[in-house]
């Protein structure tokens, strides 16, 4: 923190073209094919991308039939690999697949929760199903921007998204599909935003293009074009291509997997995260299912007016339906106590595995619009976690709580 008060924090966003997103898209384009046909399916897949190479694996128990190299291919070609040049080439790389079975021993605690197994609940399915592991998850919330989310991320989320666009639609047709974008904001010292200190753009491109031109088309074409005009200054420093060069990149460059970017699927950083990955999982699979469930939490709570930033922290058991903690987080910027919001969190928001699949519809094949530029904060894409439909109910009920 500065002398005066400010200080700086900083997140950072990927293209879709990089080695670990290349991952994340596979495996979740996989995972919604399946739940087409299949919408039980336990899929927990993993992707692994180097030079000339793709390769699928994990665990997946499943009625019907994928074809995973189809979708394998047809997601590089939809990001832009489709020149060995480029280091991967959709037509022509290799697609290998190794896959078992779910664990019998971890599926028999999913199928029928210990509740039910125990007699404490009946057989009905929002009850039965039991958490896919155990584990801690995260969702939070702020009123930084229109769509809850932390200034940087977001930003950060809108320049690499930026990056795509202008190189798939011709604007600037010398970028490759790698990049990497980060944004530095600072905040006042009543925590708010107040400027953009610092912006570094990566951005692959072919080997003959000079560095001048890169950098007029970046700044015209992406930079000025996202970043809102009063939030940069003559004092914003701005990096474009640091290096000098980025020729080499995508899987060439650095070898891609599936679940490496958990902060930037998540917050940038600016909340805690429990560690769990998203990309290829079911929603049986707490690691994800319950942390759109805290994101859907924490941004009702902030659109409500309840606070104006909130942190939830849920944690399960495996095998065992009901979370073994929920915690709440405001940061001092709650209108209610929080052992309120706690107490309506319970009330209208059944976190229970089964719970949040029947709450929030994720038996559908939603996934693969997720694996790039964030799993929450899109306007670009409905995605259930993101609705603020329980505010007002939430409002109602917490300041009728506070007065009695």
């Amino acid at each position: 923190m500065e002398a005066n008060g400010r200080r700086l924090f900083t997140s950072e966003s990927v293209t879709e073209g990089h080695p670990d997103k290349i991952c994340d898209q596979i495996s979740d384009r996989i995972l919604d094919e399946i739940l087409k046909k299949d919408p039980n399916a336990r899929v927990a897949c993993e992707t692994v991308a180097n030079t000339g190479m793709i390769l699928v694996t994990g665990e997946i128990t499943t009625s019907t039939y994928v074809d995973i190299s189809k979708v394998a291919r047809d997601t590089l070609k939809d990001i832009g690999y489709t020149r060995a040049k480029f280091g991967l080439d959709a037509d022509t790389c290799a697609v290998m697949t190794t896959i078992d079975e779910q664990s019998p021993d971890i599926a028999q605690g999913v199928n029928t929760a210990l509740e039910s197994r125990e007699g404490k609940m009946s057989e009905e399915e929002i009850e039965a199903i039991g958490a896919g592991d155990q584990g801690l998850m995260f969702g939070y919330a702020d009123d930084e921007t229109e769509e809850y989310m932390p200034l940087p991320i977001f930003l950060a989320h809108q320049l690499a998204r930026r990056l795509s666009s202008v190189r798939k639609d011709g604007t600037i047709p010398f970028l490759r599909p790698d990049g990497k974008t980060q944004v530095t904001i600072e905040y006042d010292e009543e925590n708010r935003p107040l400027r953009v200190d610092t912006i570094v753009i990566s951005a692959q491109h072919q080997s003959e293009v000079a560095m001048a031109k890169l950098e007029k088309e970046i700044m015209g074409h992406v930079i000025l074009e996202v970043v809102p005009e009063h939030l940069i200054d003559e004092e914003t420093n701005i990096f474009i291509n640091p290096t000098g060069r980025f020729v080499i990149g995508g899987p060439q460059g650095d070898a891609g997997l599936t679940g490496r970017k958990i902060i930037v699927d998540t917050y940038g950083g600016i909340a805690r995260h429990g560690g769990g990955a998203f990309s290829g999982k079911d929603a049986t699979k707490v690691d994800r299912s319950a942390s759109y469930a805290a994101r859907y939490v924490a941004k009702n709570i902030v659109a409500a007016g309840l606070a104006k930033k909130c942190e939830v922290q849920i944690a399960y058991a495996i095998g065992v339906a009901r979370p073994v903690s929920i915690s709440i987080d405001t940061f001092g910027t709650g209108k209610v106590k929080e052992s309120v919001l706690l107490q309506l969190v319970e009330k209208y928001f059944d976190l229970r595995p089964a719970g949040i699949i029947h709450m929030l519809g994720l038996r559908r094949p939603i996934y693969g619009q997720t694996a790039s530029y964030g799993h929450f904060g899109r306007t670009d894409v409905d995605l259930p976690w993101e609705r603020t439909d329980k505010a007002a109910s939430l409002k109602e009920a917490a300041f009728a709580a506070e007065a009695k």
